[in-house]
């Protein structure tokens, strides 16, 4: 049995169907009122995860208020078996965009060496690993291979801090999810070639607009934390994800139409 096996029917069946939505707080965020706020919505909205740091404190504040199964992240594994305990169903090794700024970069050996770490730390827990954009393509492809042989369950794309959209409106956001869009498209061509069937969620500046796109090019499900988090309200974190789990359901849906037609 794979271990993806281990999480609830409904997430299960999420990645199955591409249609999976995470919603992100950040992995540097320990923000415990904003981190319940967007837990609340999270489940209002109809998202299948939420992912947040990695700390004990925060996951029983999430799941006290939320039923959405919890991921946490991290670039220290040595933390994640007590936000196991806590009650976190998954872990996350990235994503990296909030380190950037710092000058903080990870290059293919380190995330390698996180994840062997953490898969011995957690041997029967789903790993998700996020594979980072400042590669180039190619060894972003590589880079997802050698994850998987060392045993992580999901590859995760990003690349929405180094977009620069020079157009407004729909145009710029596409923009903006470039760099995600075109890693989730190299890295699932050369696991077509081998045969790899990993799901592979697509993050880091994505939109109602790219959401779709990134489903459509084979994203199993999408991870969105900024167009949420920045919200002013739970009103209005509420239907960014119930808009974003729209885009999901309908992306999904048009593929089938479209299967069906071919």
């Amino acid at each position: 049995m794979s271990r993806l096996q281990t999480l609830p029917y409904e997430l299960q069946q999420s990645f199955h169907n591409h249609s999976v939505l995470k919603v992100i707080t950040g992995l540097n965020n320990f923000d415990k009122n904003l981190v319940q706020n967007v837990a609340r919505s999270a489940a209002i909205g109809g998202a299948d995860l939420l992912d947040i740091a990695c700390c004990p404190d925060l996951v029983r504040a999430a799941i006290e208020i939320s039923d959405v199964p919890v991921c946490v992240s991290s670039v220290e594994p040595e933390h994640f078996p007590d936000a196991i305990k806590a009650g976190a169903l998954m872990i996350e090794i990235g994503n990296f965009d909030s380190f950037y700024p710092q000058g903080r970069f990870f290059d293919a050996e380190e995330v390698l060496e996180l994840t062997v770490k953490s898969r011995e730390l957690l041997p029967n827990v789903v790993m998700s690993v996020t594979v980072p954009h400042l590669l180039p393509l190619d060894q972003q492809s590589k880079l997802a291979l050698d994850l998987i042989d060392a045993g992580a369950d999901v590859i995760q794309t990003e690349g929405g801090t180094s977009a620069q959209p020079s157009q407004p409106g729909a145009l710029g956001l596409i923009e903006k999810a470039a760099p995600t869009l075109a890693a989730v498209h190299t890295i699932l061509n050369s696991f077509s070639d081998l045969g790899c069937e990993v799901p592979v969620l697509c993050a880091s500046g994505l939109s109602t607009v790219t959401v779709p796109m990134a489903l459509g090019i084979g994203a199993s499900g999408v991870g969105v934390g900024t167009a949420i988090n920045k919200l002013d309200t739970q009103l209005e974190m509420i239907a960014m994800i119930r808009a974003l789990k729209e885009a999901t359901i309908n992306s999904k849906a048009k593929g089938i139409v479209s299967d069906i037609v071919s």
